[in-house]
């Protein structure tokens, strides 16, 4: 029988994916002993299987499409994408599934990796292997999520891919099956029909992208469409099945599609199943529930952050929240700072609530923070919704030939601020963070007029969506 070794740190931080390091990041600057626990790679799924993958993959497609909207280069770029070129690149992003490099980066900060499956086994304690690793202050909970699949018989069977399958994959399959209207199936769906993949997506809603503005949806089903993909709405898989290698769907309308590769792209569950929840009194498999410095509700050690605490399922907002809960552990741990100094001070997730920014790196990009209209509204906000296509904007003609785009911002009509903006268009993403800074910062529109935006600019939108308010 092994023996177990106990080890003492003032943090143990399960998870080394980007919030997992952050918090680790965090705590190590504020002088404290960190162990991170790990079993599968140090960087986690966005590194290898989500964020950089998958916008590795997209960059050449929408570069080519940007391109083919300017005269001069229109020509040059008539042909395919080289697919193994472009999937080499997605490689060279991942560092070929290999994690030397964040190992360093942790090494480099101080923090003790572990590396294995480790599981709370009381408070204060995980035990990873034949090691048991105490917490003094704080156990960080950064576990991630897992894509979820659907109760179809004989879906095993089929080895469908997941978002992890959909952003490795070394070859490009002649038919892909997207299940799915959200990011990873809009952008999935752009990313192998660009390669040359014919892409059928189902989505069993009314539209794609059901989580912001109606037209961003609309916007990038249009485009897919227009790129030669098959886009149905209204439609769910009722079976599937694989034979002789293909992939055979039946649908509850009646249709039948086959693929060589089918992508679920359907929900994702908390990473919390087998990190031994039970021990301490929560029920494994569940998000968890915290208050605003990403403490677990009913705790005063324990921490969940990222992902697993369900407020808002984006690497940016996990990395956010693992700043937040690295300086309120930091703060408890001396037990002289004031963690109720307001909700800007820097132990307040507060943008969870009110300023969630999100890019969609589809053909167009479509980019949101905040609420939308429908959002506002059901929160009991008075608000109106401000209309301006981007066409409008001479940068956008700049920037390619028969620029098509929408932009939206949803006004409080009482305080007079913005509560949400959307973007639709070419190059969007890259627009956002003046939207995010209006919105976290809650700007008063009579302040906006003076943030004069540059010529020629498609952020000159932004003149043009408060001149269309003033003429409302």
């Amino acid at each position: 029988m092994t023996e177990t070794e106990t080890i003492a740190y003032d943090v143990v931080v399960l998870g080394a994916g980007p919030v997992g390091e952050n918090v680790a990041d965090r705590t190590r600057a504020a002088g404290l002993t960190t162990a991170v626990v790990e079993s599968e790679l140090v960087g986690g799924e966005c590194s290898y299987w989500a964020c950089m993958p998958s916008k590795a993959l997209l960059r050449p497609v929408i570069a080519r499409a940007d391109a083919r909207r300017l005269p001069g280069l229109r020509q040059a770029v008539q042909g395919p994408l080289d697919a193994s070129a472009v999937l080499a690149h997605r490689n060279h992003y991942t560092s070929d599934w290999k994690d030397d490099g964040q190992v360093g980066w942790l090494d480099g900060i101080g923090a003790d990796l572990y590396r294995g499956q480790g599981r709370l086994t009381g408070p204060r304690t995980v035990t990873v292997g034949d090691k048991v690793l105490t917490a003094r202050h704080a156990v960080a909970v950064c576990t991630g999520s897992r894509a979820v699949l659907p109760d179809l018989p004989g879906l095993d069977e089929v080895r469908p891919w997941t978002s992890r399958e959909a952003t490795s994959a070394q070859s490009v399959p002649d038919r892909l099956v997207v299940v799915g209207g959200g990011v990873v199936a809009t952008e999935m769906a752009t990313a192998w029909q660009a390669l040359g993949a014919r892409v059928t997506v189902l989505v069993r809603g009314k539209g794609l992208l059901n989580r912001m503005e109606p037209f961003a949806g609309e916007l990038v089903a249009e485009a897919l469409t227009e790129a030669g993909a098959d886009v149905r709405t209204g439609t769910s898989v009722a079976s599937v099945s694989r034979h002789d290698g293909t992939v055979v769907v039946r649908t509850d309308t009646g249709d039948r599609v086959e693929a060589d590769e089918i992508l679920f792209a359907t929900g994702r569950a908390p990473r919390t199943d087998d990190i031994g929840l039970d021990t301490v009194g929560l029920e494994p498999g569940s998000w968890l529930t915290v208050d605003d410095s990403l403490r677990v509700v009913g705790s005063d050690w324990l921490y969940a952050v990222g992902d697993v605490n369900h407020r808002a399922l984006l690497t940016h907002q996990g990395k956010y929240q693992a700043r937040i809960a690295g300086a309120a552990i930091a703060a408890r741990a001396s037990g002289t700072a004031d963690l109720d100094s307001g909700p800007w001070g820097a132990h307040a997730a507060t943008a969870d609530h009110h300023a969630v920014p999100q890019v969609v790196f589809t053909d167009p990009e479509a980019a949101s923070v905040g609420l939308s209209l429908a959002e506002a509204e059901q929160a009991g906000h008075r608000v109106r919704a401000v209309d301006v296509e981007l066409s409008s904007v001479a940068g956008a003609g700049l920037y390619a030939d028969g620029y098509k785009g929408r932009a939206r911002m949803v006004v409080d009509l009482e305080d007079e601020i913005l509560r949400g903006v959307t973007f639709v268009g070419p190059g969007v993403g890259e627009l956002i963070h003046s939207a995010t800074i209006a919105v976290a910062g809650r700007v008063p529109i009579a302040r906006l007029w003076h943030a004069v935006p540059s010529y020629p600019t498609i952020s000159e939108v932004w003149l043009r969506l408060l001149e269309a308010l003033r003429d409302t």
